[in-house]
């Protein structure tokens, strides 16, 4: 699979497949891609029905949205650092104490508020157009979102595999929503619209924005299931301390006041290699080519 945008949501659509058939389905990265698979192709079909009042313009946003994440788990599988706002979801793939909607959770949080704000931008200069001459479609996409969302907390909401969780997931589902953060990531269109004579600022705005994202990521992430109930979901000492060191690592980061990326990511050294319930799997999945340096600010600087 080439680190490369997209030409079209069908195209989207079948990279995502790809990606399903590489991995575990407990893996935390397949979790979210089965659920973001789910919502392209609900997009597509309503790219044909007249939902939109500029389907070219979606399906070009669709793609270059996608984009995005499909260079951070190319990035991961070339043993490359991913963006911050996505290194939560790829260092803690594999906890057996987060459960799988923490992991839908945090791919959104990670791809709505950071991605797509600069996958707007970047739409934006390419048709040489406002952010006000999408923002129509932009906001008609949320209840696309709204009917798959409903549809897949159903499917994920807590059952016996994971003791204990039911009432702390749902205080989590409480505070975090997709429209709350969509609405956020439509601020920082604006805002990253405002500076795009302003490199230098557009940049920092950027790279504060990918890295507030992971902080949230971490957050979402938290294990909720008591010690003891972890059962037989695998070696939790060792899931713990990877955990620990994702999240000092990037805490490390930010207290220091370096910027996201300026050190090797904090991550699972099995997270390719094991599935969530602690066994092996049959070897590193490498789903693509290595895609160079990522800049978290590509498009908006």
């Amino acid at each position: 699979m080439a680190a490369r945008t997209p030409a079209s949501v069908e195209e989207v659509a079948g990279r995502l497949r790809e990606i399903a058939a590489a991995l575990p389905l407990a893996d935390g990265v397949a979790v979210f891609n089965r659920l973001y698979l789910t919502v392209t192709e609900a997009v597509r079909d309503r790219l044909a029905d007249g939902y939109f009042t500029d389907p070219p313009a979606v399906a070009e946003l669709d793609a270059l949205f996608a984009g995005r994440y499909l260079l951070a788990v190319a990035a991961d599988a070339a043993g490359q650092e991913p963006p911050a706002c996505w290194r939560p979801l790829f260092a803690l793939r594999a906890h057996p104490g987060v459960h799988p909607l923490q992991f839908a959770l945090a791919g959104m949080n990670a791809h709505i508020q950071h991605d797509l704000p600069l996958a707007v931008v970047e739409l934006c200069r390419r048709r040489d157009c406002a952010p006000a001459g999408v923002e129509q479609d932009y906001h008609r996409i949320n209840g696309v979102l709204a009917e798959v969302e409903a549809v897949v907390r159903e499917q994920l909401l807590p059952g016996s595999e994971l003791p204990g969780c039911a009432e702390p997931l749902t205080h989590l589902l409480g505070a975090w929503s997709v429209e709350a953060a969509r609405e956020g990531a439509w601020s920082a269109v604006q805002a990253l619209w405002e500076l795009r004579g302003l490199p230098t600022a557009a940049q920092a705005f950027a790279t504060m924005l990918d890295g507030s994202v992971g902080l949230l990521g971490h957050a979402l992430l938290l294990p909720l299931v008591p010690y003891g109930d972890y059962g037989d979901h695998g070696d939790r000492s060792a899931h713990d301390r990877a955990g620990r060191t994702a999240l000092a690592a990037d805490a490390e980061r930010h207290e220091g006041g370096a910027g996201p990326g300026t050190a090797a990511a904090a991550r699972l050294p099995e997270a390719r290699n094991r599935t969530a319930d602690g066994t092996d799997a049959d070897g590193p999945n490498r789903l693509g080519e290595p895609a160079g340096p990522i800049s978290p600010a590509g498009a908006a600087g």
